[in-house]
């Protein structure tokens, strides 16, 4: 016995390879468990994240037998160390349909601040005879001619689809409008980087800035890619994104914003003719944000020269020339797919309970002094700060407008308020609040024809003001109003007179009215 196993142990230590012994065994230990893994009903990952299941009976085994086939393939990676009592699935259940209801909220979000693509422009019919002599001429040449056929603009018949009596003058506006799209070639710099350059901000109260700059960066018919051809050039940044990626919280500085643009703008002086030929005359911006003309300041020809298209529209800050700059609508978007919702629906004049509206904070010279005088005062005059909690529960800020005669448009911390674009969507005649300011397009519009400005002093007098204005005249402002809300409508491709032509046609209009016919 003892030489047999002396045998066996030589030939043991002595006859075997065990490497070779040890790759075999480990070869197939590897096989078997891949077999093992594919026999599995669904991948491993399914089986070790899948809820902790207490079985305690043969039915139990049945039900989450019944439970894995159904829902293991859906149970998130996050639900793991959540154990589940099979006694009661429909918790099972709630927690895999709530994780999918959340899924579909947050697309829905995401969906929601994406502007859907443009369709296609239509074929380009061929030119007309005057169309090619005017794409003949120089940039010089044809803002010349324009402004010949401007200021011989005849009065039109009832052929026009505008409405006269929002307008100074309808034949007028009508001629520009019809040469901006006849001649107009804007040249966009390509220069600046993300997120203050070519990317913009489409929600919230400055989202106009962000639209314009979205709708021309995409449009064919007004941008050129030749900048010798081009009668505007555009400086393609954003305010908003602006004041976000260099304003310091809480310091109250606003260097650093001038010096940037200050900087950029010599960038493009050097790197390009266009600015030196008219010391940016010829040059324009679109900003909405509060601060949008503060930060100019550290370029003397970018304040002087250059076309401003600004939501604060103050003549008292120097800043802003009435005859030259651009008053920029402030339209508060909430949800950039559809930037119409909510729009029109006011209540019929005999419904409309409450004389005048305005719910806001209270921040600025105007408002808390409208507070003073209003606030619990009179029944007709619903005069709040933010609005309270029981009020919206009953009615609305938007029903409130739609069932007010007139919405008061008191200045903010600038003079510009985004009340005045929600009056017009809502239908509520606008009653503005703000010394010093320019509104939106009072190059063309008569804003007296569906609007009511008020000092601010006289807002103890507000309540007796509006009294005063006679149904018949304010039935003709809210018929007017009415006409008036598709000069202020974002579309996601833009449609004759609507917003985004309304600005470009404003700026087109400054840069002619600079041009001097020789003698």
């Amino acid at each position: 016995m003892n030489k047999l196993l002396k045998r066996l142990i030589v030939l043991l230590v002595y006859k075997i390879d065990w490497r070779k012994l040890f790759l075999i065994l480990t070869i197939v230990t590897t096989v078997g468990i891949v077999l093992q893994i594919s026999l599995l009903p669904f991948p491993l990952s399914t089986w070790l994240h899948s809820p902790m299941i207490r079985i305690t009976s043969a039915k139990d085994f049945s039900n989450s037998l019944h439970l894995s086939l159904r829902h293991g393939k859906h149970w998130p990676l996050h639900q793991i160390s959540i154990p589940v009592s099979l006694n009661s699935p429909s918790v099972l259940n709630k927690r895999v349909h709530s994780v999918e209801r959340k899924r579909r909220r947050r697309k829905k979000r995401e969906e929601e601040f994406q502007i859907p693509a443009s369709p296609p422009p239509p074929p380009r019919s061929p030119p007309t005879p005057l169309q090619r002599y005017v794409w003949s001429l120089s940039p010089k040449e044809a803002l010349l001619y324009a402004k010949k056929e401007l200021k011989n603009a005849t009065f039109f018949g009832n052929g026009s689809d505008l409405y006269a009596p929002i307008f100074k003058n309808v034949s007028n506006f009508q001629r520009s409008y019809e040469l901006m799209e006849l001649i107009l070639k804007v040249y966009v710099y390509p220069d600046g980087r993300p997120p203050i350059f070519h990317e913009p901000h489409l929600s919230g109260i400055y989202a106009s800035e962000g639209w314009f700059m979205k709708l021309l960066e995409g449009n064919r018919q007004f941008v050129t890619r030749n900048p010798e051809m081009a009668h505007l050039f555009y400086l393609p940044y954003s305010a908003r994104q602006l004041q976000q990626a260099l304003y310091v919280q809480g310091s109250h500085n606003l260097a650093p914003l001038s010096l940037f643009i200050r900087d950029y703008v010599n960038l493009l002086a050097a790197k390009y003719p266009f600015w030196n030929r008219t010391r940016g005359a010829d040059h324009f911006l679109v900003a909405c944000h509060d601060w949008g003309p503060y930060t100019l300041k550290a370029h003397k020809e970018l304040v002087e020269n250059s076309i401003k298209a600004v939501c604060n529209a103050d003549l008292s800050e120097g800043i802003f020339k009435a005859g030259k700059d651009v008053s920029l609508p402030e339209t508060t978007i909430r949800v950039p797919r559809k930037p119409l919702r909510n729009i029109g629906g006011g209540m019929r004049v005999s419904q409309r309970p409450i004389l005048a509206f305005f719910a806001g904070n209270m921040h600025g010279r105007v408002r808390p002094l409208l507070l003073q005088h209003w606030h619990n005062k009179d029944e007709s005059m619903r005069i709040y700060g933010p609005l309270p909690h029981r009020v919206s529960k009953q009615i609305s800020y938007i029903q409130h407008m739609k069932s007010s005669k007139f919405c008061l448009c008191p200045m903010g911390y600038e003079v510009n308020s985004p009340r005045i674009v929600e009056a017009i969507y809502y239908e509520c005649v606008p009653v503005i609040i703000a010394d010093n300011f320019v509104p939106p397009f009072d190059d063309v519009l008569d804003w007296s024809a569906f609007s009511v400005t008020v000092a601010e002093e006289d807002i103890p007098k507000l309540k007796e003001i509006l009294e005063a204005i006679p149904l018949k005249r304010y039935l003709k402002m809210l018929q007017n109003l009415k006409m008036l809300q598709r000069h202020f409508f974002w579309n996601s491709r833009p449609i004759k007179y609507d917003l985004f032509h309304m600005i470009l046609h404003s700026i087109w209009h400054s840069r002619l009215n600079q041009i001097q016919i020789p003698d």
